[in-house]
């Protein structure tokens, strides 16, 4: 039978490549979209984490989310040097979330509050993708706009604390597989995998109608 966090990366597999192959994210890493367009998405991603993030100290000694709140993982004080960076110091007072967005963060918030099962989902979503295709963006985002490598503007997707991501992901995969969960509520989890990444669908199709390629 297959492990826990197999049978998560094959359930949402279908999802995971919708949100990859996005437009808006093709066009953006094709560089057909100016840097704008990628100061707005990382805006929403801002939103996205601080609902993950606010939530982590209040569930460090949950017993099904906790093994998974790792310092190393943070990324909120890391989005706030690349915003200033993109935006400016006053960056916070022109921060807007699209409403999909607002929908996103609101389900995390959700299940940070009410289902630790769930926000475990969430947060595998967002933090194994930062590591893994979150890398492909850095270089893109590097080359296109002429960021320093690995500096700010890119901050977000440069994780200093963890010096082997491929042994990260292998630990983190054996916690899923060590989940304090039954068959069922691992069903549930799974669903909100795929939830998770129609939600960030979403996002990436509010981003697209923002910033339509002229044709």
């Amino acid at each position: 039978m297959d492990s826990f966090s197999t049978l998560i990366r094959t359930a949402s597999h279908e999802q995971h490549v919708e949100a990859e192959t996005s437009t808006f994210m093709s066009d953006l890493l094709g560089g057909r979209l100016g840097v704008d367009a990628y100061a707005r998405y990382t805006e929403q991603l801002w939103f996205v984490y601080e609902a993950l993030e606010s939530a982590a100290d209040r569930l460090a000694a949950d017993p099904v989310a906790g093994p998974f709140i790792r310092p190393q993982l943070m990324r909120l004080a890391s989005l706030e040097r690349d915003l200033a960076h993109l935006r400016g110091p006053g960056w916070r007072a022109g921060l807007t979330a699209l409403p999909a967005t607002e929908e996103y963060a609101a389900r995390v918030r959700e299940c940070a509050d009410q289902w630790p099962a769930g926000y475990v989902a969430h947060h595998y979503t967002r933090y194994l993708g930062d590591l893994s295709g979150g890398q492909i963006i850095r270089d893109k985002a590097e080359r296109t706009w002429g960021f320093a490598r690995k500096g700010d503007g890119v901050r977000f997707y440069v994780f200093e604390e963890i010096g082997n991501p491929a042994a990260f992901k292998r630990e983190y995969r054996e916690l899923l597989d060590g989940i304090r969960a039954d068959d069922l509520e691992k069903q549930r989890v799974v669903a909100e995998c795929k939830r998770a990444f129609a939600l960030n669908t979403g996002v990436f199709r509010a981003l697209g109608e923002e910033f339509p390629l002229s044709a």
